[in-house]
């Protein structure tokens, strides 16, 4: 029987994104913008709820294409509203928009978004060596200035919690437990990972 950090239920869905997802270095600009929207979302909640509603999120929000989202309206707000597959939360339905033309923006002044997302962490992957869940901050100075960084430039639902577990969603920060199964293998890909400045 495999080991995996505490947090993880037997929940099939939520082994499967802890072995091949949580913890492994994104440097696609979509994923990227996706993954902190959907971090968005979790605000109040568990994470496994908006994991299983992740397809239709996907579904409901153009793919997370920001060009497509920054043309909606309140008419697809409303539509949205009543959409059961996801979070029916006006302001984190609202926020996703408000953070697709936050990204436009910065694309138009010439900001790339993968490399502005990991210069926080110099542009390669903190490597942790936590021994049990305890020991795992839930924010850092490096989540604490993300997040005043993304509401400089008018993103929200990026409080200093949620960059921090969008950072370990991402591989920004290696925090499988050591005990975990996955440990050796992203810490190895981590040490030789490094972003393009």
């Amino acid at each position: 029987m495999l080991t995996r950090c505490d947090w993880c239920s037997d929940d099939p869905i939520y082994q499967d994104y802890h072995d091949h997802v949580w913890g492994r270095p994104v440097t696609d600009a979509r994923d990227l913008f996706a993954k902190l929207c959907l971090d968005g979302q979790q605000a109040g909640l568990s994470w496994i709820t908006i994991l299983k509603k992740q397809p239709a999120y996907y579904d409901a929000f153009a793919q997370f294409d920001p060009v497509r989202l920054a043309q909606f309206n309140a008419d697809d707000v409303d539509r949205l509203m009543t959409d059961p597959g996801i979070v029916r939360n006006r302001l984190k339905i609202e926020s996703i928009l408000r953070n697709a033309r936050a990204y436009l923006a910065m694309e138009a002044e010439g900001e790339d978004f993968v490399p502005f997302i990991w210069s926080f962490v110099e542009y390669q992957p903190q490597i942790n060596q936590w021994a049990q869940i305890k020991d795992v901050p839930v924010t850092t100075a490096e989540s604490e200035a993300m997040s005043r960084a993304l509401k400089k430039r008018g993103f929200n639902f990026v409080g200093p919690t949620i960059c921090y577990a969008f950072m370990q969603a991402t591989g920004l920060v290696m925090d499988h437990l050591v005990s975990c199964h996955c440990h050796d293998e992203c810490r190895e890909l981590a040490r030789t990972f490094r972003v393009s400045q």
